[in-house]
């Protein structure tokens, strides 16, 4: 079992819990989060620096601008616009970025390797696996047999998360004290959640499962619409 770990956290309600979940944990030795050029890094990055202050961690901003300028997702800034509706729909597929967890998890390896850490903590769940090919466990098995043989830390994925719900991030979150508040879903990137895209309606919906109140202020809350 790792003693000392790092945590990818971009800012969004699960890295932020999951933060706060490795906290318990292990030694947590930096937050890694990473502008690659998505509408909402800027909204999501101030959210990982304030949690990281509190908790006393380090935290690192890796930029990935090569990210932006070479692939094609709607996420990312001069990509098309951003789909409402449920997130299970086949239209949030415009949204992924190609194996973006798969690049972050070979930077955040290294980095690791290079401060002496044994494990990297990403927060990728159940509710993931319909759109994301990189959030899936075959995946993160896959990662963590490449990044153990590939330094010689042998660091670990650490992907404990991967089979459990959103709603299981926010009943954590509640337990752990974490301010919610200081988290971002939208992927829009406006100054206040939209309420209608899928991260906004994944989010709604998390709550509402988990029986907790929901702080978030949203520009609308219409109706959930229905699972696909």
């Amino acid at each position: 079992m790792p003693q000392k770990v790092i945590v990818l956290v971009s800012g969004g309600m699960d890295s932020v819990v999951a933060l706060y979940h490795a906290h318990k944990q292990y030694e947590v030795v930096a937050g890694l989060s990473f502008n690659y050029g998505s509408k909402h890094n800027h909204q999501e990055i101030p959210c990982a620096a304030w949690h990281c202050d509190r908790l006393r961690i380090r935290h690192r901003v890796v930029t990935l601008d090569f990210m932006e300028n070479l692939f094609k997702s709607s996420l990312l800034r001069g990509g098309a616009k951003i789909p409402n509706g449920h997130y299970e729909e086949k239209t949030m597929q415009q949204t992924v970025v190609p194996f973006r967890n798969g690049i972050l998890l070979a930077i955040a390896g290294g980095y690791a390797d290079s401060i002496g850490a044994q494990g990297v903590v990403i927060a990728a769940h159940a509710g993931d696996h319909t759109i994301y090919p990189d959030c899936r466990k075959e995946f993160m098995d896959a990662m963590n047999e490449a990044l153990k043989l590939g330094t010689y830390g042998h660091i670990q994925v650490l992907g404990q998360f991967v089979n459990l719900t959103k709603s299981w991030f926010v009943s954590r979150g509640h337990e752990l004290g974490v301010d919610f508040t200081k988290t971002w879903s939208c992927y829009k990137g406006d100054a206040i959640h939209c309420g209608v895209c899928g991260t906004c309606v994944e989010r709604r919906e998390a709550f509402i499962q988990a029986k907790v109140d929901d702080p978030t202020v949203y520009a609308s809350t219409d109706p959930i619409p229905p699972k696909p």
